[in-house]
């Protein structure tokens, strides 16, 4: 099982069955691995509802690019981060365009939902913008 992290807090992981990129047709979800090419789904983004780009280990960043990828393209639907990554990642991953993580439950066990909402207010943790201002 698995627990979908939002700003919002936590909520069951999705119910949906969604495809591997090679397996996609006219599915409205699919699932990214760390090395699939975000390009390939230029002729579909306007139909998908849910993109999971995979997170194989927490300390495996090419999702953070593939995120930002997708929405630079102009994808608008949802786009979650699957896999063991951690709380304090969340603000990093809301900040490149994932509206959340769909984390294992065992890993949500051990960093409960307000250790993530936290970092929810991730706009006031962009140490960037204190710098422009």
């Amino acid at each position: 099982m698995t627990v979908i992290v939002t700003d919002a807090g936590f909520a069951p992981g999705t119910q949906a069955e969604v495809v591997s990129l090679a397996d996609l047709t006219d599915q409205t979800e699919v699932d990214l691995t760390n090395t699939d090419d975000p390009a390939a789904l230029a002729g579909h983004l306007d139909r998908l509802r849910l993109i999971r780009v995979a997170f194989p280990a927490f300390n495996d960043g090419r999702a953070f690019t593939i995120a930002r990828r997708l929405r630079e393209m102009g994808y608008k639907g949802q786009l979650l981060a699957k896999g063991p990554v951690i709380a304090d990642q969340y603000a990093m991953l809301r900040r490149v365009g994932f509206d959340g993580a769909e984390i294992p439950e065992d890993l949500a066990a051990r960093q409960p939902a307000d250790q993530w909402q936290f970092r929810a207010d991730w706009q006031a943790h962009h140490y960037q913008a204190r710098l422009r201002a």
